[in-house]
């Protein structure tokens, strides 16, 4: 009787599962979680089997082809997990499992076009464009194609085009990107002592010293050496390994080697602090939960600077030592090395880090060295959730309540920290979310008793400012926030960027040798450009949101798609010559800086100069190091940095963001205008920040100048109650997108009426808001409309059978 094996295949936008029989070879061997080759109509598909079963669901099955890898690339617990986000965000099972397998080992299913009718005439505008390309470029795979005509529906002309027999269609499964990395090694092939005697024999000359330094580091060494490191430290040539292969003295062998993001990373060693007081009171619960095992999710709620990460450090230390495994996130990666440098510090040697930063072969290593148990801590980005550490018994989310935990853009729109909540309750592990501007919900489960909340009302000084601690540890309050209403620097005739607070504060800590940071939540050097005759505002002809000013490069582009363009002169609408150039960005704060402070060398870290691999790790030791006195940039300024040197921040900006049509906009300002006050005053020093707005009476600003988060929140629960907005009801946003204006307004009135439809007549406490446009309408050439349902399991209402073009996203963290 054959076995059975339901496959979740990584074909895009494919819904449901498939059984497959497995031949007599691979009866014994394949089981949950195996990676597998499988037929799927014409194609060939790779897949990952979700369980064995005794029978099928269908009378006839065809084989599974091949094993991927002999060990399974999913464990049980993430197979679970991969349902449930499956079940959560209504995306394929396929998609959710492909999540949790390194980039480089898939293997993807797609068509090869190959022309055999050159003469053939086409019978529309797509075909002609199809058969153009091929020609052109002979024969090419469906994702070429897409890159070419990824706007029209080429698909559907080259199926017509195979039905005619001008087109031949092959199915393909692209080779793996990566695979294991070997170098080649040079190795003694005779004992050491006859290496040592084949000295004299060697000659003399440059070329003899050459050959005696090999035999004599491969003696050292008492093992192989890469040929490359040889050519480097012992001046050997190509020609003097092959002369001593030759004699039989050397021999050559490939060997593996694991490639390491983090083997340059220099560890912070440090001994473990004293707690202080407020620490040994969160402590104790997360230890007494850690040692008892089994599961419980816990708020961390704690100022900045209040000490958060030695706590997570603590829990790592305490799992390890029972034998489990952590996985700790953090927001952006990239951004945040001093965290890695204190976990690499803390165990050496015990480490992996994961992030869209790692080259495909560097997470393809830290993910084979997780899934054999040789890294015990997995530190990285949302994706760091999906490692395969063996038992984890503890998930670290610091803060949780950053939007980047949130996939926005993929085809499973999953938020971290509610997976790594569900991932932890399935493992029976601690899950410990820590923040100091919690996100609303999160706050609102921690009051309704959901979450166990520990609060950190204190900041950690260094025991030499003299502010001690009960612990023997100095603690104290948060930095001052001074709020400097921009109006009233305007009435007395101030246009610059700075207040003349902020310049003052700027040139005293200048003067006293520290460090100021500048913070703005924008980026380039002018908001827009717009004509002061007629109001024309340059827009991007894809995209319909406004164009960027680079002075550096002197082009507009626009920060969506990459288009590009050079300033215009004129008003291309009204022909005036009155173009100018609104706002401020990171570029021209720079600038001015410079000008009012010649002898301040300054630092701009934005996207546009941090798009190089390693551009933020360099940036941010050049800071530390002091080679630098402001650092100017934008939301990367509040992502957990520490530096003790910086005893000035200053909010240029503090409203940009503050007035979008956007439900958490009050909240986002709150955050960041919160966490990047929290960088000042982290040292000996005093610190402070200077708020600059044009609100101050705005209830996020003032509770953000006064580190009140329980302030915060109270005013931001009525408002949402009173809207029906989350922690009281939920969202599911519908966005559908096409090249046709018409076309989308078409395809979203027929949805949001078939969704009334359905919620009257299941009676589903769901509402159906809109469709109306998104806030960016265009994006990439393509027009984007929105239906948003609110209720208590919106979700339930959606549809499966969505056709092409939409996206669904369940508790969506935007709503632009």
């Amino acid at each position: 009787m054959p076995a059975y094996v339901e496959v979740a295949l990584h074909l895009a936008r494919l819904r449901g599962t498939f059984h497959y029989h497995l031949p007599r070879q691979l009866e014994t061997t394949v089981g949950s979680g195996h990676l597998v080759v499988v037929p799927f109509g014409p194609r060939r598909a790779q897949g990952v089997v979700l369980r064995r079963a005794d029978e099928a669901p269908v009378p006839e099955t065809r084989p599974v082809e091949a094993l991927v890898d002999p060990e399974p690339v999913l464990t049980a617990a993430q197979l679970e997990l991969a349902a449930w986000l499956h079940q959560a965000t209504r995306a394929p099972i396929g998609e959710c499992v492909a999540l949790m397998i390194p980039s480089g080992l898939a293997r993807h299913a797609d068509q090869r076009y190959r022309l055999t009718d050159a003469e053939a005439s086409p019978d529309g505008g797509t075909q002609a464009a199809l058969l153009a390309l091929l020609r052109a470029r002979g024969p090419l795979r469906g994702r070429q194609i897409e890159r070419h005509l990824g706007r029209r529906d080429w698909r559907r002309a080259a199926q017509a085009l195979v039905r005619r027999g001008v087109l031949e269609s092959t199915p393909v499964l692209d080779e793996p990107a990566v695979g294991p990395r070997r170098i080649r090694a040079a190795r003694l092939a005779v004992p050491p002592a006859r290496a040592r005697s084949a000295f004299d024999d060697l000659g003399r000359g440059q070329a003899s010293e050459r050959r005696r330094a090999v035999l004599q580091a491969l003696i050292d060494e008492r093992g192989p050496l890469d040929v490359t490191w040889l050519y480097a430290e012992a001046g050997a040539r190509p020609h003097d390994l092959r002369y001593l292969e030759e004699r039989g003295l050397v021999a050559f062998e490939a060997r593996e080697v694991m490639r390491d993001p983090l083997a340059d990373t220099p560890p912070a060693h440090s001994r473990p602090p004293e707690l202080t007081r407020d620490q040994l009171a969160v402590w104790e619960p997360i230890r007494q939960r850690l040692a008892a095992g089994g599961g419980e999710a816990f708020l961390l709620h704690g100022v900045t600077g209040s000490g958060k990460t030695e706590i997570y450090l603590r829990a790592c230390e305490h799992i390890l030592e029972r034998g489990g495994t952590a996985i700790v996130l953090v927001p952006e990666i990239s951004l945040t090395p001093q965290t890695t440098a204190r976990f690499v510090g803390r165990f050496p040697g015990r480490v992996g880090v994961l992030h869209s930063g790692l080259g495909a072969g560097e997470r393809f290593d830290t993910w084979r060295r997780a899934r054999r148990g040789d890294l015990r801590v997995i530190v990285g980005a949302r994706s760091a959730l999906f490692a395969p550490v063996p038992d984890p018994g503890l998930i670290v989310v610091d803060e949780e309540h950053d939007d980047s935990y949130k996939e926005q853009d993929g085809p499973v729109r999953y938020h971290a920290r509610e997976a790594a909540l569900e991932y932890a309750r399935r493992l029976g592990a601690v899950c410990l979310l820590g923040s100091a501007t919690p996100d609303v919900v999160t706050y609102h489960r921690a009051r309704r008793g959901e979450v166990r909340l520990l609060e950190l009302p204190l900041r950690i000084f260094p025991e030499a400012t003299g502010r001690r601690g009960s612990a023997g540890r100095a603690s104290g309050a948060m930095p001052p926030v001074h709020i400097v209403d921009m109006r009233q620097e305007l009435r007395l005739g101030n246009t610059s960027l700075f207040s003349r607070r902020l310049a003052a504060a700027l040139g005293e800590t200048l003067d006293a040798g520290q460090q100021a940071i500048l913070f703005l939540n924008r980026r380039g050097a002018a908001t827009y450009v717009f004509c002061r005759d007629c109001g024309w505002v340059a827009r991007c002809p894809r995209c319909a949101t406004p164009l960027t000013h680079h002075p550096a490069s002197d082009a507009l582009r626009c920060h969506h798609c990459g288009y590009r363009r050079r300033p215009p002169t004129t008003c291309p609408q009204c022909g005036g010559d009155r173009v100018r150039y609104f706002g401020a960005g990171t570029q021209r704060i720079q600038a001015e800086v410079e000008a009012r402070f010649p002898g301040a060398r300054t630092l701009r870290w934005d996207w546009d100069v941090t798009r190089r691999k390693g551009a933020h790790d360099v940036i941010l030791a050049h800071f530390a190091a002091h080679r630098a006195d402001v650092l100017i940039g934008t939301q990367m300024l509040a992502k957990g940095l520490d530096l003790p040197l910086v005893t000035l921040v200053g909010i240029v900006s503090a409203d940009t963001g503050l007035h979008l049509p956007d439900y958490r906009a009050a909240e986002r300002t709150f955050q960041v205008l919160t966490q990047v006050a929290g960088r000042a005053g982290r040292g000996q020093a005093e610190g402070q920040a200077i708020l600059q707005t044009y609100h101050p009476e705005h209830p996020a600003i003032r509770a953000a100048a006064a580190h009140d988060y329980r302030a915060f929140y109270e005013t931001e629960l009525r408002h949402r109650r009173q809207l029906g907005y989350p922690p009281f009801r939920r969202l599911v946003r519908l966005v559908y997108r096409a090249t046709s204006t018409e076309r989308v307004e078409r395809e979203t009135a027929r949805l949001a009426g078939r969704l009334r439809r359905d919620a009257e007549r299941r009676a589903a406490a769901v509402e159906v808001v809109g469709p109306t446009p998104c806030f960016f309408t265009r994006r990439q050439g393509m027009t984007r409309w929105q239906i948003l349902l609110r209720g208590d399991e919106p979700a339930a209402l959606v549809p499966d059978d969505l056709p092409q073009g939409w996206t669904v996203d369940v508790d969506p963290v935007s709503l632009l």
